[in-house]
């Protein structure tokens, strides 16, 4: 199959990179991949790093010659792509977007009802092979548009389904949330230095503890609660129940979902 993917900055080009990594590109019938940037360099530079995709020199090109088109642009570009797309024929292709905010109705509307769309929201950590990634459907695509955006996701972490209107929450959950758990390693960083540690040992401290809690939570889902793993950590009258009692006197879970909720928020504000 022929994967074309317009846009390859961050997000693109770590699909891109997840892919051929993973191996899921050469399994069975190999897939070829194209790409097409407005910055040339990028381009480039995934050409120079030995990634085996194929520059393409405009979107038209890319809709002429690929089955499925990933849009991994901007939210503020993406009706310009579309009516590229369309003029191109891309209604007839198997469209995956990642803009965020732009609903596969609205896509539908502006290719045609008859375009395959997938909505999939990953976030940062897929530039580690670690991304979580939400991916929703309309009702006309086929089983092999569905296993071509699995295993597109799956190569750079962890993927699962969910009802498109489930979108705004998602965002809030997975797609920012990278961004409050560096905000959480950050404090522990600072605590650690003043209390003596050089920087690079308080953030290793932080971020590996923290690695290693949210493997705890996803070896034991459906076995124990993170709740009740928070407790088993707390032996009566010790260190981290002194800590679990500041954190809790801050409203700190409290103030956790409404960060969740605020980002939700947004996203539903920024929706189209």
């Amino acid at each position: 199959m022929r994967i074309g993917f317009i846009g390859a900055g961050n997000m693109g080009g770590a699909i891109i990179k997840g892919y051929v990594a993973s191996g899921a590109m050469t399994s069975q019938a190999p897939d070829e991949l194209f790409v097409y940037d407005s910055d040339p360099e990028k381009m480039t530079a995934l050409v120079s790093a030995g990634i085996p995709v194929r520059a393409a020199d405009s979107p038209e090109r890319l809709a002429g010659i690929c089955e499925t088109l990933l849009l991994g642009v901007k939210p503020n570009i993406i009706d310009d792509v579309l009516d590229v797309l369309g003029a191109a024929g891309g209604g007839e292709k198997f469209i995956i977007s990642i803009a965020a905010g732009i609903s596969i109705g609205f896509i539908q509307e502006k290719l045609g009802a008859q375009a395959r769309v997938a909505r999939v929201m990953p976030n940062t950590p897929a530039m580690v092979g670690e991304g979580m990634s939400a991916m929703a459907a309309s009702g006309n695509i086929s089983e092999t548009d569905r296993r071509v955006v699995e295993k597109l996701f799956g190569a750079i972490g962890a993927a699962v389904w969910t009802p498109e209107e489930q979108m705004d929450i998602v965002t809030g959950i997975s797609g920012s949330s990278p961004a409050y758990a560096y905000l959480y390693i950050e404090g522990l960083v600072r605590a650690g230095i003043e209390g003596g540690l050089s920087k690079e040992s308080a953030t290793i401290l932080a971020a590996q503890s923290t690695l290693g809690a949210a493997k705890m939570v996803l070896e034991n889902l459906g076995l124990v609660a993170p709740e009740q793993l928070c407790k088993n950590v707390c032996s009566p009258g010790g260190t981290t129940i002194e800590a679990v009692k500041a954190l809790e006197k801050a409203d700190f879970i409290e103030t956790v979902k409404n960060a969740a909720q605020a980002s939700a928020a947004k996203s539903k504000l920024m929706a189209r």
